[in-house]
């Protein structure tokens, strides 16, 4: 276990590895659902969106990894299947039964529930001087603020 967790109360552990936990799922959820686009968006537009649905998902599965070895370094269980994923996560799976442009407002609000759910555990890590979760934090927020305007703009 990390150093400032080491030193942290047992219920500074508990809420920020059950921030970390809900941020993996809704992570989780959201690469899958971005994968489902890429793999059948259709219309004017493929190329571009084929292209930028890849890069979500392929920077999601990374995320992934960053937010289930944070929990690990609390010492605490890393949740590995989508349908805890699934019944944990306010963002919800999709068939890709829809046109492009829905697929766009889709991962557009999920890339902004993504910034809230880790702005919240940025702030839950501050209160509790975890500087290392809090920065991991501000450096995905950054990410999913700019898939949401690259995915805003093409709506314009």
């Amino acid at each position: 276990m990390g150093l400032v967790a080491a030193k942290m109360e047992p219920n500074a552990k508990e809420e920020i590895v059950e921030g970390l936990t809900q941020s993996l799922a809704e992570t989780a959820v959201v690469t899958m659902k971005a994968q489902n686009f890429h793999w059948n968006v259709t219309g004017m537009a493929f190329g571009p969106l084929h292209e930028l649905f890849q890069k979500i998902y392929e920077d999601h599965f990374e995320g992934q990894d960053f937010l289930a070895e944070r929990i690990k370094a609390f010492d605490a269980h890393a949740e590995g299947r989508y349908s805890v994923f699934l019944k944990r996560s306010v963002i919800e799976e999709h068939d890709g039964h829809i046109d492009a442009k829905t697929m766009i407002e889709i991962l557009m609000k999920d890339e902004e529930t993504l910034s809230s759910t880790l702005s919240a555990l940025a702030e839950v890590a501050e209160q509790h001087g975890d500087w290392a979760t809090n920065d991991m934090a501000t450096n995905r927020i950054e990410v999913h603020d700019k898939f949401a305007w690259m995915l805003r703009a093409h709506l314009k």
